[in-house]
């Protein structure tokens, strides 16, 4: 999502040269809701006219046995990695000594237990239906019991280089009652379009407006007219475009990755770097590292999304039929997403808060599924000009907002910088600890502020 971050760099530095009164009072005026279709057809061509099968059907997420074997294979040819420079960590990309271990434990150990992952995987339940030619897969975990508790749906949604696998933890959290909480979810968590096993569009054009109408009339199939939502990464992002362009079904929005993309918010964001004063609270300071932080992180840490916006294929093809490689790509990023400092480490802290099971049944879902490509195009359906002409980012969220702050996530927006995105911020909290995936780096902790935002924001 890098491109979101350079257009507010520059767009923001400009417009401090530039805004007058006038046009500042014009960036304040809220967006006009886009004549969105809302049933627009993403499937492949077709001869037949298109009807829309509405079944809900479980889904079977096992692995044929020959595409194991074939793995195993792969995974089994020499490596022709070069040695790592002397005394370099993660800083220059995957280490190939760390990368040698991984490959030797996923085919060695993980792939020797895989039918135990693979039941692992299967301990929710997985469903499948169409929504406008795609076909959509979910995890739909309900309450494990009702009594004394409200019930609220939950859309449930991941990012990229993530998956469903993320919410292993979180989701019996959320489902299990508990004297913490008056409530219970009932959570829709779905893979995303494009992703893992749910199908990717044969159109251009599908970037994170249309993927949220997707999204909301998956819940409207599921039976649920008025949900919350909760994301990180592209789930936040698709999760605030659905609470923009569908304020009657979303009844609260909570996000670990909150940001406001208008241009307001863009000069704002500029404004508090160079005046922290104005914006952030003295006793979050440290959480908020101004425009020579973010301008470092874009040029050390974004190239991915410089591709993955300009030529998702070219990478995609690349790591089709290269496990190893298609294993570096990802992790990398749950190495220095989790922390920047684990740069520093040989092993890039891989396993200071995950295991290598965990990792790689995030790596296995995308190479059993085919799906790396059709993930990477979602960042260049989404940062081009005819989603940026929609102006979504300009639609306020009306429904209650919770926004939390793990302390090594990537890049912060203080509470002054979303007040025009997000005027019903009822809950906003700030973590010492974890990075950019806290529903798989620390569940409770992640579960603890979601309950509290559904407290403040007293759901009936």
């Amino acid at each position: 999502m890098a491109n979101v971050w350079v257009r507010i760099l520059i767009g923001g530095l400009a417009m401090l040269a530039a805004v007058g009164y006038k046009n500042y009072k014009d960036l304040s005026l809220p967006g006009k809701r886009p004549d969105l279709d809302n049933n627009a057809y993403w499937g492949p061509k077709s001869k037949e006219p298109y009807k829309e099968n509405k079944a809900v059907l479980p889904y079977d997420i096992s692995v044929k046995p020959e595409v194991i074997e074939d793995l195993k294979a792969q995974l089994s040819r020499p490596s022709k990695a070069q040695a790592p420079l002397e005394g370099v960590g993660f800083q220059y990309g995957f280490n190939s000594q760390e990368l040698a271990k991984v490959v030797k434990y996923w085919r060695d150990t993980y792939l020797a237990k895989w039918s135990e992952r693979e039941q692992f995987l299967k301990q929710l339940n997985h469903y499948q239906t169409e929504i406008q030619g795609l076909k959509i897969h979910f995890i739909h975990a309900k309450p494990k019991s009702v009594k004394g508790k409200k019930v609220l749906p939950l859309l449930l949604m991941h990012g990229w280089p993530g998956t469903v696998r993320e919410f292993y933890d979180f989701i019996p959290l959320l489902t299990t009652p508990n004297d913490k909480s008056d409530y219970v979810f009932e959570v829709i968590a779905p893979s995303l379009p494009g992703y893992g096993w749910s199908q990717g569009s044969s159109k251009t054009g599908f970037g994170v407006a249309q993927v949220a109408v997707v999204m909301r009339n998956l819940m409207v199939r599921l039976g649920f007219q008025k949900f919350l939502v909760q994301g990180g990464d592209w789930g936040s992002l698709i999760g605030s475009n659905l609470a923009g362009l569908f304020p009657e079904n979303v009844l609260g929005y909570h996000s670990n990755m909150c940001g406001n993309n208008s241009p307001m918010g863009s000069l704002k964001l500029v404004l508090s770097s160079f005046f922290p004063s104005w914006f952030i609270d003295s006793q979050y300071v440290d959480y908020y590292k101004g425009l020579g932080h973010l301008w470092a992180t874009i040029t050390e840490e974004m190239g991915y999304a410089h591709i993955q916006a300009s030529k998702p294929d070219t990478i995609g093809n690349a790591l089709i039929d290269n496990p190893a490689g298609l294993a570096a790509y990802i992790l990398e990023k749950f190495s220095t997403w989790t922390n920047l400092k684990f740069r520093d480490l040989p092993d890039g802290g891989l396993t200071k808060r995950f295991t290598y099971d965990q990792l790689l049944d995030n790596v296995m879902i995308y190479y059993v599924t085919n799906s790396i490509t059709t993930s990477m195009r979602l960042y260049s359906e989404s940062m081009n000009k005819a989603q940026l002409a929609l102006e979504v980012d300009r639609l306020p969220i009306l429904a209650k907002t919770g926004c939390t702050r793990f302390a090594h996530e990537i890049i912060h927006a203080p509470d002054a910088v979303l007040a025009n995105k997000f005027p019903n911020l009822v809950h906003s909290t700030h973590h010492p600890d974890g990075g950019h995936f806290p529903a798989f780096e620390l569940p409770q902790q992640m579960y603890e502020d979601f309950i509290a935002f559904v407290k403040k924001a007293n759901f009936s």
